[in-house]
């Protein structure tokens, strides 16, 4: 590990480039004397990275193609200190909280990530000895809790111009795809993601979303009333919005009393 006298270095592993500039911007306001040795977009460049750099710290995002962040992390817990940034909240968040790594959650504030930059600056100064075994039960502990819970997406990135917006699942009201796009629905903005519906039913809660058309995932909780048109379809009311949304005929049996 790094001692005072030494620079310290750094790894950011993210497979959206917009987040790994917004990172990468973030930590050089909080923290200008850090060294950003070099980048990569999943895990395997993350162990070949942190190979070829030898850094003192890796920002290491979880859900990754080729190999998560998870994996990446049994490679590399003897190596460095983790901190794991990611849009997925986790049953061992608490834990990793109190150890002596860290777990951020995007979108990540300026005043978390400078509190994650003074534990690592005390971190790196007393340099444990057993930094790279506290890291691997952290570790255990994130994946003993993705056994026993399922991740759910709480954050969605979205394009809007030359920037990345991330979109909290709570502000959403609802999601409806067609063969190409699909729209993100706010109080305040329709926006587009190359997420398929498919993916998003996947990977959010069904007790936050449901999915009322083969084209449509809404919020439970932004549900304002489901009535019947003159056709006898059944026409949902999202709050804020002012468009009724059609339930199909597969998914009627969720408004049974209708």
């Amino acid at each position: 590990m790094a001692s005072p006298e030494k620079t310290v270095r750094a790894l950011i592993v993210d497979d959206e480039s917009p987040m790994r500039d917004q990172l990468r911007a973030r930590l050089h306001d909080v923290w200008p004397e850090l060294v950003i040795a070099a980048e990569a977009s999943n895990g395997i460049e993350a162990v070949s990275m942190a190979d070829l750099h030898k850094p003192d710290i890796i920002f290491l995002d979880i859900r990754m193609p080729g190999q998560s962040g998870i994996e990446a992390a049994r490679h590399l817990y003897n190596r460095c200190h983790i901190v794991f940034v990611t849009a997925y909240d986790q049953y061992a968040v608490d834990a990793f909280e109190q150890g002596a790594m860290d777990y951020l959650l995007k979108p990540v504030t300026a005043d978390r990530l400078q509190m994650t930059c003074t534990r690592l600056r005390a971190q790196l100064e007393s340099a444990p000895a057993d930094i790279g075994e506290q890291l691997q039960q952290l570790t255990q502990l994130l994946q003993r809790g993705e056994a026993k819970k399922p991740e759910y997406l709480r954050w969605i990135q979205a394009q809007v111009g030359n920037s990345l917006r991330m979109i909290s699942t709570r502000e959403i009201l609802f999601f409806q795809s067609d063969e190409k796009y699909t729209v993100v629905q706010t109080a305040q903005a329709e926006m587009l993601i190359r997420k398929t519906l498919k993916e998003l039913a996947d990977e959010l809660d069904p007790d936050e979303f449901w999915r009322i058309h083969r084209s449509t995932l809404v919020r439970v909780d932004a549900i304002a009333e489901v009535t019947r048109d003159e056709r006898g379809r059944q026409m949902l009311k999202v709050k804020g919005f002012p468009t009724a949304l059609e339930v199909s005929r597969n998914h009627a049996n969720l408004f049974q009393q209708m």
